[in-house]
Parts: structure tokens; sequence; C-alpha cells
């Protein structure tokens, strides 16, 4: 089946395939309302203006935010069907405007640290409703244990599990639009916060009122992770979809502004007004749901920071990890590093802020600043598309000021808990920051030669019975771009280190190219039965697997008789007994014959301490299995001065 056909049939909208979006996309939008009227009420006294505003602005903020800038105008904005910030950079890149990686690496790590508050909000938020019956109750321990339990299960991946997310979340979405419409039924004046003009007075008028937008905000803090996985569910399944989730979800914020006002000239006193609207013979079903609810939305979220891991590793933004594939799913994969890395911090977030109400303090800056980094790169999509100039003009105005808004509003929570995850983010931009200039700066240093200066020799040594045979088949991995070309410390490899006499020399280079799903190769024979070529074209959400791709080739490549694979040694041969292949990797390591700038050897510095502890080269390529020999290489860039010594006698 095509690739085109493949992203047409994802975009068919079918009942299954709503359901499905039900349980892979809105999980993190969808479990918002467990904590964002409780987070604009806080400790304020409960007023008209407080409610109607707040509620206001959560409906234009779903409406411009989510349903406009997401649903309708970012989704365009597909790399062959599949989106997400990495996606998206992937396309715009093709504009040749350099400093777009930074919003991309910002707007990466952002999304990243939200995987970690994520799980521990949502999780402490639900449980926390326990209180409400219980208020003795330690809740800590509970959701400690759903996030290890979370955590471990991801190992064996969600293909059973999966199953269930639909149905769970269309009877989440349905829980949340019967709450509230029983609630908005005896108080059908709140509908009036609908008009705009509430929500500027709160802005405007109410005490402090511009800061609330910082609690607001939490109403859309899942429509990044939305667009991640439009790759999952198609454009239409997921448009379809919004339109009950969007109004599940304001009948929900609806129904608890109806609750809140009730309680005029009052606080909230750390009632929860989600668990309020449940009456009391309902509270342990709507307890439950909303648990399986949150486990649900964390799950997406864990997949869905793996597969950026993944993209970014693909794109050299990330150290190589080990990448597991639990089930046969389509992008089902699994990286265990990051796993406990992602449950590491969702566990020290619980504990250091204790309960839900404090962790709202470092929720959703990270978010923002996402959001903003996406902003910027479609507008260069917009530009590359060729979008009327008018359309482009408005959106920049628009969304400007609605999330510089948003961001500034969030800077009140730094000081009480937004600067742990800032400093999250900032650390996780490090990484791929280093890790992306680092290999530049080396790559730039590497020294390429032609190869058919070589060949003679390469063919020579082939035939020189003198040399012990090192392997029938002697593959190379190079990062040569060009095929008449291969590194120098290759060709040292060979003729020099230790002359390595083989039948036929394999070169394998790998192209990460900008479609997310693209597996092809092409073969270039250098010279007939001695010197072959292939080119790898992958896309950036496709492991390289080379070991297995490289021995599907040999088979086409026998299938057609353009090679024979047949030991050469001439018992072997008259037996038809497959030669043997032997992988030679180069490592290189930051020679001490180096006089670096100081920027350049912290990069490099922080670049090889990751790798140490990163995936070695071999099994980052999938040749764990073959019989691979590793070659250690000094990098040289900047050699230390002329040394003067005296000789004396």
């Amino acid at each position: 089946m095509s690739e085109h056909n493949t992203h047409s049939g994802l975009n068919r909208i079918t009942l299954g395939g709503l359901i499905i979006t039900l349980g892979i996309i809105y999980g993190d939008i969808g479990t918002s309302p467990l904590y964002v009227m409780k987070a604009i009420a806080g400790n304020r006294i409960i007023s008209e203006d407080l409610i109607l505003g707040g509620v206001s602005c959560i409906f234009w903020t779903l409406t411009l935010q989510t349903t406009i800038k997401y649903i309708v105008l970012t989704l365009r904005a597909d790399n062959k069907g599949e989106g997400g910030i990495f996606a998206l950079y992937a396309l715009v890149r093709r504009t040749k405007v350099k400093w777009l990686l930074f919003p991309a690496i910002i707007g990466g790590s952002a999304l990243l640290g939200e995987g970690i508050i994520t799980p521990a909000i949502s999780v402490s938020s639900a449980i926390e409703g326990l209180t409400e019956k219980y208020p003795t109750v330690n809740t800590i321990p509970i959701i400690l244990g759903i996030l290890f339990f979370l955590f471990a299960v991801q190992q064996f991946g969600t293909k059973f599990i999966g199953r269930f997310f639909g149905p769970v979340m269309l009877i989440w979405f349905s829980m949340l639009a019967i709450l509230g419409a029983v609630q908005i039924f005896s108080l059908p004046g709140v509908l009036k916060a609908i008009n705009p003009v509430y929500a500027f007075n709160l802005l405007i008028n109410y005490p402090k009122g511009f800061w609330i937008l910082g609690a607001v905000f939490l109403c859309t803090t899942g429509a990044e992770a939305l667009y991640s996985d439009l790759g999952h569910c198609g454009r239409k399944n997921i448009r379809t979809s919004w339109i009950f989730v969007k109004s599940a979800l304001l009948l929900n914020y609806f129904g608890q502004a109806a609750w809140l006002l009730s309680l005029d000239g009052t606080t909230l006193s750390g009632r929860n007004p989600f668990y309020e609207l449940m009456p009391g013979w309902f509270f342990l079903i709507g307890f439950t749901i909303s648990t399986v609810a949150t486990i649900v939305a964390s799950q997406a979220l864990i997949s869905g920071s793996f597969t950026l891991i993944n993209e970014a590793i693909r794109l050299n933004l990330w150290p190589k990890v080990r990448i597991a594939y639990p089930s046969d799913l389509k992008g089902q994969l699994y990286i265990p590093s990051i796993n406990w890395l992602l449950f590491a911090g969702c566990a020290a977030i619980v504990l250091y802020f204790g309960n839900s109400s404090n962790m709202e303090a470092a929720y959703g800056m990270t978010i923002i600043i996402g959001m903003m980094m996406s902003s910027t790169l479609l507008v260069f999509f917009m530009l590359l598309k060729r979008y009327y100039k008018p359309v482009i003009l408005a959106f920049i105005l628009v969304y400007s000021v609605l999330e510089i808004s948003f961001f500034t509003a969030n800077l009140e929570k730094i000081p009480e808990g937004g600067w742990i995850s800032l400093m999250i983010a900032s650390l996780l931009a490090l990484v791929m920051w280093a890790w992306y200039d680092a290999r530049k700066i080396r790559n730039s240093y590497v020294e390429f030669v032609r190869l058919k200066d070589y060949l003679d020799l390469i063919c020579e040594l082939k035939k020189d019975l003198s040399v012990p045979k090192y392997a029938t088949h002697l593959v190379f991995l190079t990062s040569a771009n060009y095929d008449d070309q291969v590194e120098s410390k290759i060709i040292y490899s060979i003729l020099q280190k230790q002359p390595k006499r083989a039948d036929i020399y394999w070169f394998l280079h790998v192209d990460v190219v900008d479609e997310p799903y693209r597996m092809e190769y092409k073969v270039t024979e250098i010279t007939h039965d001695a010197v072959i070529r292939i080119d790898f074209y992958l896309g950036f959400r496709v492991a390289p697997r080379i070991n297995l791709m490289f021995r599907k080739v040999v088979q086409d490549l026998v299938k057609a008789r353009e090679v024979d694979i047949v030991s050469r040694y001439e018992s072997l041969n008259r037996n038809q007994v497959i030669g043997d292949f032997r992988f030679i990797v180069m490592e290189k390591f930051l020679s001490h014959e180096n006089d670096l700038p100081f920027y350049e050897k912290i990069v490099l510095d922080i670049y090889f301490f990751l790798k140490s502890i990163s995936l070695s080269e071999e099994n980052a390529f999938g040749l764990d299995t073959s019989s691979v020999h590793i070659e250690k290489v000094p990098l040289v860039i900047s050699p230390v001065k002329e040394i003067h010594l005296r000789r004396v006698d």
C-alpha cells in the first residue's frame, strides 16, 4: 500500500476511528476540568465577576487557541500525515533558515518537560478527590503507586490495553457533559459568560485579573500533544471528534461555574468544584472513572515523549539510546531510559509539591513556551505554502498578543514553582543543542578523500594472498554524502592500520529524510564484485535497524543475481556456504592533542560525556547481533601548536 493511500485511509471518518481518537488524542486536554476551575478560584473570594470572567476566558481560549490555531490551522501542517514540532521543523527547514533550529529545540524540550509534570498533576488531581469524602487519607503513596505501575507497564506496549482507551475516554467525556449539563440546568444564566465582555472585564477591572490567565491557560495544555498525535488518527477524525470533546469540556466548565456561583462571598476552602458536581451516590463511580481517565491521559503523553525522543535522535538532536518495539503497532516504541527518567521526574514533582494545587504553579510555563515556538515554525510553514499574506499577518497579530499574554501571566508562577519546569526544559534544551552543535563541529573536521584514487589499491589488496583474509564481506558505515567520497580514516583502516583483505568491500550510508516513514535504498556498484555502496533513505520516525535492512538488501541483490555472497574459500565455495560479513565501526574520541577555544571545548566535553553514557554505535545501528569490530579513532580538531623541545647531550 502506498504512503499516500495509507494517509488517505487515516483521514476517512469512521466510528472506530473517532473512538480511537478519543483515547489517543484528548487525554491531556480532556482531564483539565479536574483542576482548571479550582485553580481560577484558588483562595480568592468568589464573585460573579471572577467566576463568569474565568469561564468566559476558558471558552475563548478553547476557541481561539485550541480550535482555530490547532484544529483548523496547525493540523494542516502535516508532514506526510505526521504532526508534532519536529515533524513541522522537518518541513520548514527546507526554507534554509538556519535559526529555525532554535524554536524546534526549545519547543521539543518544553514538550518533554510537560511529559514530566502532566502525569503527576493529572493523577494527583484525580486521587485527591478521595479527600472530599475521606479528609484524613494520605494520597501521596497511592499517587506514587499508580505512577510506578503506569511506567512499569510501558515495556509491554499498549496494544492490548490500548483497545480500552477509546471507550474509557468516551465514558469520561460523557460523564463530563452530563454532570455539567445537570448543574447548568439549575442555573442557565451562567451561559451568558459566552459573551467576551465578561472575560475582558475580568482581565481589566478585576484586581490582578490579568494574572488569572496563568490558571485559565491550563485548559488548553493538551493542544500541542494533540498535534503531535496527528499521524495516529488523521486530521478528519481529530476535527470531527473535537466537536464532541469541546462540547463536553465546556458543559463541565460552565457546570462548575454554576456551582461556584452558589458560594458567592466565600472561598473554595480546599474543595474541588469538579467533584462537587457529583451526587453522593455517584462519587465512588465518578472517582474511579476520573482515575482511569488520568491514567489514559498520562499513557498518551508518555508514548508521545517516546516518539519525540525517537525523532530527536534521528534528527541528531539527542544521544542515541536503546529503543524497544513491544508490539507491531505502527509508531509503537519503548525507550527504557526515558521511561524511568520521566518516572523519577514525576515522583520528585509529587514529593516536592505534595498536592496538585501546588503543582499548578510549575505547570503551564513550559507549555506556553512550546506553543510560542510552534507558532513561529507555523508562520514559516504558511510562507512556504504561500498562504494569503493578510491571513499570515492576522495570525501573527492575534497569536502574538494571545500567547505573549499567556506567557506574561505565567511569569508570576516562576518563584512559586515555575522555575522547576523551566530548569527541566533548559537542561533538555542544553542536551539537544550540545549534541547537535558538537556533531557539527566534529563533522566539519572529518576529512574525505576521493574513493577512485584508492580503488586500484583496494583491488590489488583483494588479490594479495600474502595478506591474511580479514573477512569475505567487509562492511563500513560512512557519513560521506556522495558515492565518490569516503572518510580518509576508512581508507587508513583498510590499507594501513591493519591491511584488511576481503572479497567485497561494502560502504553503507544512512540519509535521514524529511518524510517520516520513508524506507528506500540505492545500490551503487563502484567496482564490479569488489566495492559496493548502499545508501539508505530513512524517515525521521524510522529506527535505523541497519543489520536487518542490510540483510534484506543483500537478499534482493542475490535474487537479482547482482552479487555473489558465497564464500570464496575453495572448500566452502564448493558447498555453497555463505561468506562471513564483518562490520567495522569507526568510533571517535577527543584526542589530547587539541588546543580548543573555550566554547568548543565545553560543547565537545558535554558531547563526549553524553556519548559515554549513551548507546554504543553498533547497538544504535542495530548491529548488536552481527560480527562487529570497533576501531577507536582520535579526533584532532585543533592541534596543539608546535612544541619547542631542546636536545641536550
